[in-house]
């Protein structure tokens, strides 16, 4: 395989060609340091963040890779990855792990000793996830959980402190991810079925949709309260709104259950974490932030 091949086999993957696990992670992780800072956060924390969500992502899609090695074969959807084909040998993908690990705690250490001690949670939460579909239906709830640990984190960077409030938010954006990542294994449930991947789609059954919907609306109550607790406004109200329709949108998109516009639907919840994030914004930058 020449040098080319390989580069971009090991780019395949973390994923780079589909960056939206990156954004999924990075918005909430956006929402929290605007919030934490009321306002625009240290520059120098943003860019620390920024890359770190595109490190803990990339070494995610490298451990559930390797996790599912030896079923995703088995899968439509991701019979090509690079540790199926043989493209990329586990020993690479392992050692391409521990160099992206060993760079997202580097840029943890330029923060503060609270953060560096949550960055392990953050750690064992995104190695041990991918091997949560052997043994319970709820994988879901375990991403949802590592992809809302920066939202203390930035808090413990910009404030050195977890005030009460941020776990409003998180469980907010606990909630969402259960509701797209389930969108997301509406759409390989049927060969989860047959290799014996568990997921919750596949728990929910005809359940899904009614299931999705109650996680949406749950999520934006705890979004909403923590709004009001941090003292957000007008802005951020507009924007719960509009995911409320955003919602609504994926609602209508999975309601066949059709594999491709449920694939839509969880890409289309980037638009959702943009325009919270939006709304965030605005209202600092307008003064109805607190």
């Amino acid at each position: 395989m020449t040098t080319a091949s390989r580069s971009g086999a090991l780019l395949q993957l973390i994923r780079f060609d589909k960056p939206i696990g990156t954004l999924l992670l990075l918005w909430p992780t956006l929402w929290a340091l605007w919030i934490a800072a009321r306002g625009v956060p240290d520059y120098h924390l943003l860019l620390i963040f920024a890359l770190g969500t595109f490190l803990m992502r990339s070494a995610g899609c490298i451990v559930n890779d390797y996790a599912d090695r030896n079923l995703d074969g088995g899968v439509s959807r991701t019979r090509e990855r690079p540790l199926v084909t043989g493209a990329v040998s586990e020993k690479e993908a392992l050692l391409l792990f521990g160099v992206l690990l060993a760079a997202a705690f580097a840029l943890v250490l330029l923060t503060n000793r609270l953060t560096v001690l949550l960055s392990v949670a953050a750690v064992l939460l995104a190695s041990t996830y991918p091997f949560m579909k052997r043994y319970t239906h709820l994988p879901q709830v375990v991403l949802g959980a590592a992809f809302s640990w920066a939202i203390p984190m930035a808090f413990a960077a910009q404030r050195g402190e977890l005030p009460a409030a941020l776990w409003w938010l998180y469980l907010g954006n606990l909630l969402w991810t259960v509701a797209y990542d389930t969108q997301y294994a509406m759409v390989d449930r049927a060969d989860d079925l047959i290799v014996g991947i568990k997921s919750t789609a596949v728990l929910l059954g005809q359940h899904d949709r009614l299931a999705i919907a109650c996680l949406q609306c749950a999520s934006l109550a705890a979004l909403y309260l923590a709004g009001e607790a941090f003292g957000l406004g007008l802005y951020y109200r507009l924007a719960l709104l509009c995911a409320a329709l955003l919602f609504a949108y994926h609602q209508y998109l999975i309601r066949a259950r059709e594999p491709a516009p449920c694939f839509r639907a969880f890409l289309h919840n980037n638009w959702v974490g943009m325009v919270i994030f939006a709304g965030i914004v605005l209202d600092y930058a307008l003064g109805s932030g607190a």
